[in-house]
């Protein structure tokens, strides 16, 4: 009795970590997002008018390419045993995926270009870009600084 009371607390442990932790990554993801709206509002120097317009349309954009994203890392794994016939299937969807990207993007501009000038657009793309070196840098100096400390 004495072990499956053990067993059970184990589990019960393991499942509760398991949950933090992805509570804190869903935190995590949430907190990266609301720091790229403030940034790009401000980039585009937004008034709440065109952010009115603007987030509806760019988050629609933001979930189909993170869906592309899952579906992208789910092809890339596991393939270190498969058959030339399984690469061959996982290169042609991997070719569709990269052409639902291009489509989903061709989207966003075209819905874009009816709220904003194609200047605006343009920069939009350079403070994504921007955005993400951003991320990076600081993603590097804090796995430098948890090195460090080691």
């Amino acid at each position: 009795m004495k072990k499956i009371l053990i067993l059970f607390s184990t589990f019960l442990f393991i499942f509760t970590l398991q949950a933090q932790e992805n509570k804190d990554r869903q935190q995590h993801w949430e907190r990266i997002k609301a720091m790229k709206v403030a940034f790009i509002t401000q980039e585009l120097n937004m008034d709440a008018k065109l952010a009115e317009k603007f987030w509806p349309v760019y988050n629609k954009y933001e979930r189909a390419k993170m869906d592309l994203h899952i579906k992208e890392r789910f092809q890339s794994e596991n393939n270190e045993n498969i058959t030339e016939a399984e690469a061959e299937k996982k290169l042609t969807e991997f070719l569709n995926i990269e052409k639902e990207e291009y489509t989903i993007k061709k989207e966003l501009y075209s819905n874009l270009k009816q709220i904003m000038s194609a200047k605006e657009i343009i920069k939009l793309q350079k403070l994504e870009s921007d955005f993400n070196k951003k991320l990076i840098k600081e993603y590097h100096a804090r796995k430098g600084d948890e090195r460090n400390k080691k």
